[in-house]
Formats: C-alpha cells, structure tokens, sequence
C-alpha cells in the first residue's frame, strides 16, 4: 500500500458528518453566535464537500429521476426556515436555499452527461452551456453561492477525469472561491508587506479531507440518507427559533 492509498481513508459517511458539522458551525455564527468569527471561517469548507458528494452522487446513482426529486422535496420543505435564518420571515424570495443549488447543478450535469456520450464536439459545448446556463439561471433565482456555486459542482465533474484533476480543483476553487466570491478579507502584515486575504478562499482546504475520499460508501443505509436531507431544515429551524424568539 503506497503512502497516497494510506491517506485516502475517509468514506462517504464521513465527509458527510464533517461537512453538516463545519454547516452547523456557520449557521450558529450566523444566528446564535456572530461575534464567533472563527466559525464562519471554518464553515467555508462546507460547500465544497457538499458539491463534491452531490458530483459524486450523480456519478454513482442509478435513478436520476429519483436522486433529484429528493433534494427538490427537501428543498421546498427547507425553503421557510431558510427564509427565517436570513430575512427574519416566512416569505423571504431575495435568497433560495443550498438544495436548490444542487437541484440546477444536477440539471446541469445531466446536460453534461448527455454531451459526454454523443462524443466529439458534443462533449465540449454541452459543458459550455451548463456552464453557462447553470451560472446564468443560479444569479437570476438568486440561490445560495449563486450561480458559482452550480459551477463548483461542475467543476468537480469534469476534474473526475482529468490526469491532473487534483490540480485543476485546486486552481478552480481558489479562482471561485478566492477571487470572484469576493467577501471579507483578513489583514494580513509580513516582513513590512500589507495585504488582505480572503475569508472565502479558505473554502480550498475543503479539498485536503475531499482527497482523502476512497470512493466508499460507509455505513448507514436509506434511513441515515434521510437524516442528512433532514439535518439541512431542522437544524435551520430551531436555530432561527432560537435567534427570533428567544435570544
């Protein structure tokens, strides 16, 4: 067994327990506990994983029909709580939940696929257009990380099968994450120098546990799946509970 193989020890079950506990983390900073800024900053690396998984899942998954409709149910049924967390209301259409991202980002990747398999040229511009249209359709509805987020799940797509794909996710992600995300910059002063790094960048260690992935699924069947969809709405809701009415 070469070193590389010894550290890829970490299966499905356990990038997804990290990500809702990195996810956790960034909610709580952002109702319960905002002078934590630490938590937000680790709660960067969440969305990676959870984009890498939701690639991952559309690779291996027999029913595509189904693995939407899924996230599409839990979407609608996160939407109020989300719209409690960020606008304080049931009714709030300005920002749309993470699930609905993953819901045009699976469109988009179906797409893709399609491409892929009539081959030649197909391949190519039918990756240009989801790109494009995921981008497009991900700014216009307004969902979470907007239309770069589409194109996070995308890009660990197409980096599946590249020679080289740990590089190209790791220049992808900085270039989403740590220049056209934009957001909060931390100062930073070396040997005289003063610049400023991004918060949002901190998102490309999201790829050291990510590469560390060993393709299995892990323990927990059907009901553990439906925890995890489960885990997005509830934890959202009581923290909102929380922070409206009692804190």
């Amino acid at each position: 067994m070469t070193v590389l193989n010894r550290l890829k020890c970490l299966n499905s079950l356990h990038l997804k327990l990290l990500a809702m506990a990195l996810m956790l983390c960034d909610h709580m900073w952002a109702t319960v506990i905002p002078g934590a800024a630490w938590m937000t900053s680790i709660g960067r690396l969440a969305f990676p994983i959870f984009a890498f998984q939701i690639a991952e899942g559309f690779a291996r998954t027999h029913h595509f029909k189904g693995y939407l409709g899924r996230i599409f149910l839990f979407a609608l049924i996160s939407e109020i709580p989300f719209n409690l967390m960020y606008g304080g209301n049931v009714i709030y259409p300005f920002h749309q939940n993470v699930l609905f991202t993953f819901c045009l980002a699976l469109l988009m990747l179906r797409l893709t696929r399609a491409g892929a398999e009539k081959g030649g040229l197909w391949r190519y511009l039918t990756l240009g257009v989801a790109c494009w249209l995921g981008y497009v359709l991900g700014q216009l509805s307004m969902v979470d990380y907007g239309g770069l987020g589409v194109l996070t799940v995308l890009l660990f797509w197409v980096c599946r099968e590249l020679p080289f794909g740990w590089l190209a996710e790791l220049a992808g992600l900085w270039i989403i994450n740590g220049v056209l995300m934009g957001g909060m910059q931390f100062p930073i002063s070396l040997g005289g120098l003063e610049f400023s790094f991004p918060q949002q960048g901190l998102a490309v260690l999201a790829l050291l546990p990510i590469w560390m992935y060993n393709g299995r699924r892990g323990p927990g069947g059907r009901g553990f799946q439906y925890f995890c969809y489960a885990f997005y709405p509830v934890h959202i809701l009581i923290l909102a509970v929380l922070w409206i009415y009692i804190l």
